[in-house]
């Protein structure tokens, strides 16, 4: 059985949070699947430092994914009707394609969906949204207990082809032990 934390990200933790998710040990297909419609680029060290990375520190929303004491990638959340705070999004990322499709990410997000209902316990509802050449990302929604709650049909435009953008959610009563 492997061991998964979610820890905040520390100033001590950007050389290795670049490194494993643009740097020298970055596997990018991660990028393939992770919105590649919006043409996100490969950030250099100092942009990623002194820009995202930065602004991720300390964040209640942001944790790092650690599995066997190693940073294998970053969960996420935000608010999708700011400035009311009602609607959070979660996101994650597992950086290197050899652990994808082990379960580790089921697990990962179900850590994660219980610590943000934890941390806003006025909320009853969580979700995530995805793309229909998300397979993979779809299936960890399922297999965390959530539902495909919304699909927005041929709206995700890459590489000369359309695709859907799909939505997940689950309600705190729904979550399991």
């Amino acid at each position: 059985m492997v061991n998964i934390g979610l820890n905040k990200v520390q100033l001590s933790d950007l050389d290795e949070l670049w490194a494993i998710s643009y740097g020298p040990k970055a596997d990018l297909k991660w990028m393939a699947y992770d919105g590649p419609y919006f043409e996100n680029p490969v950030l250099d060290r100092e942009t990623f430092l002194k820009g995202w990375g930065e602004k991720i520190v300390n964040q209640p929303n942001y944790r790092l994914i650690i599995c066997d004491k190693q940073m294998i990638g970053l969960v996420t959340a935000y608010w999708e009707d700011a400035p009311l705070n009602q609607w959070l999004e979660v996101g994650m990322v597992i950086y290197n394609a050899d652990l994808w499709g082990n379960g580790i990410e089921s697990l990962v997000l179900k850590l994660w969906l219980k610590e943000m209902f934890d941390e806003y316990p006025q909320l009853p509802h969580l979700s995530f949204t995805t793309w229909s050449g998300n397979i993979g990302m779809q299936k960890v929604g399922e297999h965390a207990g959530m539902l495909k709650e919304g699909v927005i049909r041929k709206v995700r435009y890459w590489q000369g082809e359309y695709y859907d953008s799909v939505k997940y959610g689950i309600l705190r009563e729904e979550m399991g032990d």
